[in-house]
């Protein structure tokens, strides 16, 4: 018989992260254009590095190469980082390609 915690939230965590270094301009409802640096990206979602004006729970669209516009909402928040959930987990094949393109674009740094 099993005593230990019964969690309210499932661990979603199960996707492999890729470290990159992407800024774009995501899109908030009411907030307009949102200046975005991505540092992780996995199928489900992605974390950002600074300051995000927006509360758990906030969704906002964001575009990926490959992939296009997705919306995505704020899982987390601390110290100036940000982890969101995507609308949709991407598709392994199109997901490759996506972090083939930001690997290209990304900085020395973030190759490594």
């Amino acid at each position: 018989m099993s005593t230990g915690a019964k969690l309210a939230v499932v661990e979603m965590r199960h996707a492999a992260r890729h470290a990159v270094d992407y800024t774009t301009i995501a899109e908030h409802r009411y907030l307009g254009d949102i200046k975005t640096h991505i540092v992780n990206v996995s199928s489900n979602g992605f974390m950002t590095e600074g300051e995000m004006p927006l509360a758990k729970g906030e969704r906002l669209t964001v575009r990926l190469p490959v992939v296009g516009r997705i919306e995505a909402h704020l899982v987390w928040s601390l110290g100036g980082r940000c982890g969101f959930q995507l609308e949709r987990v991407i598709r392994l094949n199109e997901f490759i390609a996506m972090v083939d393109a930001l690997s290209a674009t990304a900085s020395p740094k973030a190759r490594r």
